[in-house]
């Protein structure tokens, strides 16, 4: 951004605020292609609300989003803590947004050490304005108030524009508790700055607090009104930021949401959950509304009876999906072995978290990928796909859902914390009918029909429910022969995994080769899954502009493989994986290529295709930005 305020008045002794001076011209109106901001403050501040009506508001002025929480590890961090930072970032742009982007350019504060706790994560871009609480300044404890001048002054050395802002006394005659309002006076302020329309953000507010008594809602448009009325008469810069308006309807949502909607859009009739970090929120909102279409939301007391309860509702013909992370899904593990063992229709959620044990309950991460496919005793052929896009999440649960009762099969969908909380608008859905499975055939099954009687091509088999005509039979985890009677015949072990197993190459006979983002030859192919698509087409599109010969693709499906995958590595020189889990560094001392540890995706494309392929990966519990894989590319590529 190279228009900044300069609305700071220099009258004043270094020890005390310096607020804007009233501006009597016009403020100058700057034009962006694109602007990064941060709302930041202690936990329960209302931050992460304001950023999320902040990019409502946005989209609905037409511009493109994404939304990323910042998450602090605790559940309530000590207040005014560098680690405790809780808020949003919200990238708006005058195109689509696919991801959270680099540095940022705009940074609101509610106090200064969670400030100083982006400013050494090197999260702020050169320069960077900064609206700051001030009251901190004076505060009574003499060492709040020396903590603040020394942070303050340290920004300020560090070349960053502040503007301190007494939020809290600018708050208090509206409210009581500044504490909890100012989180509105801060979304008018920014609205005021980038040009937004206020009677959007007024009809927003109304739409936050619908659940709110009348006299709530009133008093957070009275904030929101201050707060664009302070920064019209304070502030000599104002932002627009051109917009688009959609020709078609669109919703904002975070990927938990969107995954909770395709549940409902499935047809899918329950829920088994029980409450997981960062997966918690899709069945939150599967709650309110799934009761109205006659859909049910079960709180197990633990993961695996969570799981045990999908499974035994989808054995009785109604197909059900369960929700949780990482460490729930480790948990689940046994009872999925059942699933796939009996063959038994069943849709599994992980939104991965980092790893392992409890890990980081908070960050991003792509480390359950190989754990998805291959995490069960003994041989447990699961179809996995992974979501790239807030949308992916919609119709990634529609497929599961289809893929699952059509094939008798387990289907694993994977999204990660960057989804989960992330928002983007996207188009509408228009329900199709499409997206429902068959209804299952309930008519008398002819005799001699066998519960498991396996195709010899494909291993399918017809789906037999209890109280179907001709149909009784024992269901067992052990294993069975056709007649599911119990059976440790070497043959007939050998026999059901074979059948298991050739479903997913009958499967991957249906689907189509992952799509090319850029030219199909080239010097670099850039290969991803999951939610890092975003990062990487922006960082191919800015190296593709300086003229390298770089192209990417993402995959959908991990198991089994898209067709097409090795013929599209073969039209590139090098081709290097990119994802949000370890791989070793070859630059340490240790490692060489005997030792040398892969990222996941890298290691089975290896094993898989017999092709040397690279691997890149990153794990500091955020989202991979675009900048940092435009530099790797260039690295690959000098």
């Amino acid at each position: 951004m190279s228009e900044t305020l300069t609305s700071v008045r220099e009258d004043v002794p270094a020890d005390e605020p310096s607020p804007p001076r009233p501006v009597a011209a016009e403020p100058t109106v700057t034009t962006l292609d694109e602007c990064v901001v941060e709302i930041i403050s202690d936990s329960g501040e209302g931050a992460q609300r304001c950023g999320q009506s902040l990019g409502a508001i946005a989209a609905r002025m037409g511009n493109g989003v994404w939304t990323v929480e910042i998450i602090p590890a605790e559940i309530q961090p000590p207040a005014r803590s560098i680690a405790g930072a809780s808020g949003n970032r919200i990238r708006l742009g005058s195109g689509r947004i696919a991801n959270g982007g680099d540095g940022v350019d705009v940074v609101v504060a509610f106090n200064e050490q969670v400030l100083l706790g982006r400013v050494r994560a090197g999260e702020l871009k050169p320069g960077c304005t900064i609206f700051l609480e001030s009251m901190w300044r004076t505060h009574s404890d003499p060492r709040i108030a020396a903590a603040y001048r020394e942070t303050y002054e340290e920004l300020v050395d560090r070349g960053y524009l502040i503007v301190e802002i007494p939020f809290e006394a600018l708050c208090k005659p509206v409210v009581p508790d500044a504490r909890r309002g100012k989180n509105m006076f801060v979304l008018g302020l920014l609205c005021s700055l980038f040009s937004f329309d206020l009677k959007l953000a007024r009809e927003q507010v109304r739409l936050t607090f619908r659940k709110k008594s009348d006299t709530v809602i009133r008093a957070n448009l009275t904030l929101l009104e201050a707060g664009a009325a302070w920064a019209e008469d304070n502030l000599d810069v104002k932002y627009r930021i051109p917009a688009q308006r959609a020709t078609v309807p669109q919703i904002v949502v975070n990927g938990n949401t969107a995954l909770a909607l395709g549940v409902l859009a499935s047809g899918m009739e329950i829920c088994a959950m029980y409450p997981i970090t960062p997966a918690t929120s899709a069945s939150h909102y599967l709650s309110e509304v799934f009761e109205r279409v006659g859909g049910i939301v079960h709180q197990a007391e633990d993961e695996i009876a969570a799981c045990t309860f999908a499974i035994g509702a989808s054995y009785a013909g109604k197909c059900a999906v369960t929700i949780t992370s990482g460490p729930g899904y480790s948990l689940k593990q046994e009872a999925i072995g059942l699933a796939v063992m009996a063959e038994i229709p069943l849709v599994v959620i992980n939104v991965q978290r980092g790893g392992p044990s409890t890990g980081q309950p908070t960050k991003g991460e792509q480390g359950d990928l190989l754990t998805a496919i291959y995490g069960s005793h003994g041989d447990a052929p699961k179809v996995v796909m992974a979501a790239s896009t807030i949308e992916d999440c919609f119709y990634s649960v529609i497929t599961a859902r289809k893929i699952a009762e059509a094939f008798n099969m387990v289907v694993v969908v994977l999204s990660d914390s960057n989804l989960a909380t992330s928002q983007q608008p996207f188009p509408r859905p228009k329900f199709d009918e499409a997206w429902l499975a068959a209804p299952i055939d309930q008519s008398p099954v002819p005799f001699g029909t066998k519960p498991y009687d396996w195709n010899p091509d494909t291993g399918l088999f017809r789906r037999v429910i209890p109280g179907q005509p001709n149909g009784m039979y024992t269901v067992t985890g052990l294993a069975h022969d056709r007649d599911s009677r119990v059976a440790y015949d070497p043959v007939i072990n050998q026999e059901s995994i074979r059948a298991r197993s050739l479903k997913l190459a009958a499967l991957q006979k249906t689907l189509k080769p992952p799509p090319v983002f850029g030219d199909r030859t080239g010097d670099l192919l850039i290969v991803g899954w999951g939610s890092t698509r975003g990062a990487i087409e922006e960082a191919v599109t800015r190296a593709r502009a300086e003229g390298l010969k770089v192209s990417s693709t993402n995959l959908h499906f991990l198991q089994p493989l898209q067709p097409g995958v090795k013929e599209i590595m073969q039209g590139f020189k090098n081709v290097l994986c990119v994802e949000a889990n370890w791989c070793d560094r070859p630059e340490d001392k240790l490692i060489d290529e005997n030792n040398r540890r892969f990222s996941a995706l890298a290691m089975m494309l290896r094993s898989r295709f017999l092709v040397d392929i690279d691997c890149w990966g990153e794990v500091m519990g955020q989202p991979i930005k675009p900048g940092t894989i435009h530099e790797l590319i260039r690295a690959r590529l000098a």
